[in-house]
């Protein structure tokens, strides 16, 4: 692992969570780990709130979603790092366990986004493994919703809870629901709902790999995108200055298998 404005983010690539991903699920005790794909904005958010930063720092992983966590984790040293794209991790998991015992259940999105992902799942990774789905309002769930919903995704053996909400929001909302689930592991995607059943267009390839997606979004969703981006940006590049000033370089962790 490599700290990036003291949350540790996965150092290797996509193939390698995916492969560990598959491997927990069909050897190991469901033990309701938290993954999540964390970005400037979860980071810069992390950095300011402490209850928020507590939250992703009990996560077993956290996933390098843009390209500024890479180039950062680079500079500290961990030169095999690559982008572990939301998206793009899910869409991995979903292809790869599309012929293995693998229930998966999703959450988030407006109403009828998640049930139209179960339908992509189908027709485009042919996997019709997902167990159950469920749209959350917009209000914070009470202690009893939660509770509710979790005895419902543990009723349905869920192996893997996708959670695709926007950050913090989908962070929290994660870590309450591992209180009371069985599961493997809950992943939280962002958008990727949206992105896979065509709702909000993607940034192409060559935007993502330039690290420009954030504008790419900011042209496609300006009104709704503005403030974040305006805040985000200068404060991540000032956060980390400050803290490469301070020499908090590259550190490594173990995961109960192995360094990962």
């Amino acid at each position: 692992m490599v700290q990036v404005l003291q949350i540790e983010l996965f150092e290797q690539d996509i193939p390698a969570v995916v492969a560990m991903v598959l491997a927990r699920c069909q050897t190991a005790a469901k033990q309701n780990l938290l993954i999540s794909a964390t970005g400037a904005h979860g980071l810069v958010t992390a950095r300011q709130d402490e209850g928020f930063r507590r939250v992703l720092q009990s996560f077993f992983l956290n996933l390098p979603d843009g390209m500024p966590g890479v180039w950062v984790g680079r500079l500290k040293g961990a030169r095999a790092m690559q982008r572990c794209y939301g998206p793009d991790f899910f869409a991995q998991v979903i292809l790869a366990s599309r012929a293995l015992p693998i229930k998966h259940f999703f959450c988030g999105g407006q109403e009828g986004v998640a049930e139209a992902l179960r339908a992509v799942c189908r027709a485009r990774f042919d996997n019709a493994n997902v167990v159950g789905v469920y749209s959350p309002p917009f209000r914070e769930l009470s202690e009893a919703e939660i509770q509710e919903l979790a005895e419902e995704i543990n009723r349905l053996e869920t192996d893997i809870l996708w959670i695709g909400l926007s950050t913090p929001k989908q962070e929290i909302f994660a870590w309450r629901l591992a209180k009371f689930t069985q599961v493997h592991f809950l992943c939280t995607v962002g958008a990727a709902f949206d992105f896979h059943t065509g709702r909000v267009p993607q940034a192409p390839p060559w935007m993502q790999r330039a690290g420009l997606e954030w504008l790419f979004r900011l042209l496609s969703e300006p009104r709704r995108l503005c403030r974040r981006y305006a805040k985000v940006v200068p404060l991540f590049i000032l956060y980390n200055l400050l803290e490469i000033l301070q020499g908090k370089f590259y550190q490594t962790s173990t995961i109960e298998g192995g360094t990962l």
